[in-house]
This record gives structure tokens, sequence and C-alpha cells, in this order.
């Protein structure tokens, strides 16, 4: 009998999916303080990151990488120019995810406490 298969997961999709998850985040060193962050992120100026907001804020690094403009990052425009293509809708839904694990309270805004807070 043979052993059980283990499920497969796309490891380089979700490697690439972290590491851009990550720039906005290096970048975002340079904002001194968590109130400057929010205002930056908070297009409406409502005082809080709303899911839209924050997809676009933390989603500009991919619109950066793909060169061609077609919603995909193939091997060629990924670090290292390898790896499964990552599609916009897929680093959005990665980022959906990241910003429910930040919505603490769970109203679907992200306030300043949220925002400086651990990601999850």
């Amino acid at each position: 009998m043979a052993p059980p298969q283990r499920a497969r997961t796309n490891a380089p999709a979700l490697a690439l999916a972290t590491a851009l998850l990550l720039l906005p985040l290096l970048a975002s060193a340079q904002v001194r303080a968590t109130g400057d962050y929010l205002q930056r992120m908070d297009g409406d100026g409502d005082g809080h990151v709303s899911l839209a907001e924050y997809q676009a804020w933390m989603g500009y690094a991919f619109g950066q990488m793909d060169r061609n403009h077609d919603g995909v990052l193939s091997a060629e425009e990924l670090p290292g120019g390898r790896g499964p293509p990552v599609s916009l809708a897929e680093h959005r839904q990665a980022l959906a995810a990241a910003f429910s694990r930040q919505d603490r309270n769970g109203d679907g805004a992200l306030d300043a406490g949220e925002l400086a807070a651990p990601p999850q």
C-alpha cells in the first residue's frame, strides 16, 4: 500500500504573495507615526482604512512589477525571473485576507490601533 499523498500547495506563489505583502510594509518604515500612516492610506479622509483603500495602498508593488500591464505577474516579472504566474485577483485576495486579520474588531475598517498592531 502506497503512503498517503500530501496535499499540493503552490509554495512559490504563496511566497511571492507574502513578499508582495511585505514590500509596502518596508516602505512604511519611513512613516514615523501611525497617524501619518493611516492618513496616507485613508483616501477619503474618514479616519479609517477600508478594504479598497488597503488594497490600493498595499498593492502598489504589484502594479510596478506588472511591466506589460496585463494583470498577471509572469515569471519574467517575478523576483528572480521564475515562479508560477500570480494574477492581480490572487494578489488582491491575499491582501483581503491580511486586512481581515488586521481588522480585529470586525467592523470592516482599520483604525490607527489596528494598523499599528503586528500582523496576525
